[in-house]
């Protein structure tokens, strides 16, 4: 019997500035003794060069993939909404779920768990999935780290989050930089232009440096 496994994990959780992606990947057992040939590891451990080829080959050999992208103001509007990002990533994570499994298929399904607490966070995401029957969880942290189906969705949702960061740069420039916060270019960006982009869908709004930029940026503008 052909083993299935589905591995998920996002990318752009954490930063100021763009979109966050998360990806599954549906793979058979078998397929891992190529992604090992490949190289497909946590894509953190990836150069953008190498990421780039893996994507292509991932896609190749997967039986399925899907992508969901949320914007900033998506984001934004789950952190006000007091849910934070755990609820938001564990709607997006049971929706990719939903296309890929039938219910027809055992499955195992894999995740890099977003959150703190593995069990709270399972208990967010199970009853939002249509057919479970069929599927084994195995919800880890690292998991990108320790599974190859994993590391290739991460590969697929930094690739997909980095294709999104390149349009923002078309439109605003490559001082944006990563977009994240431990990024320096990414911070002068921040500094400069809170104010002045705050009604475009640029950068997360709910986050505190965006606000203690807007802050700052205001009370230089009256002088304080």
């Amino acid at each position: 019997m052909v083993e299935l496994i589905l591995g998920l994990d996002e990318a752009g959780k954490g930063p100021v500035m763009g979109p966050m992606a998360l990806a599954g990947c549906l793979i058979e057992k078998e397929d891992e003794i190529l992604f090992r040939r490949l190289g497909v590891k946590d894509s953190k451990l990836v150069t953008p060069g190498r990421r780039g080829f893996l994507e292509a080959e991932i896609k190749k050999i997967a039986k399925a993939f899907e992508i969901i992208v949320c914007e900033t103001a998506e984001i934004d509007k789950a952190v006000k909404d007091g849910s934070k990002l755990t609820k938001l990533e564990a709607d997006k994570f049971a929706e990719i779920i939903n296309r890929i499994n039938d219910g027809k298929e055992k499955m195992k399904v894999i995740i890099d768990c977003p959150s703190i607490g593995i069990e709270s966070w399972t208990n967010l995401l199970k009853p939002k999935i249509k057919n479970l029957s069929n599927l084994d969880f195995v919800i880890e942290h690292k998991a990108d780290r320790n599974y190859l189906s994993v590391g290739a969705a991460s590969i697929l949702a930094k690739s997909e989050r980095e294709r999104r960061m390149d349009l923002l740069k078309e439109k605003y420039g490559g001082e944006i930089g990563s977009g994240y916060c431990t990024d320096p270019l990414t911070m002068r960006f921040v500094e400069k232009f809170a104010l002045k982009y705050k009604n475009d869908d640029l950068f997360r709004k709910s986050w505190s440096t965006w606000e203690e930029a807007c802050e700052k940026l205001t009370q230089i503008e009256l002088g304080v």
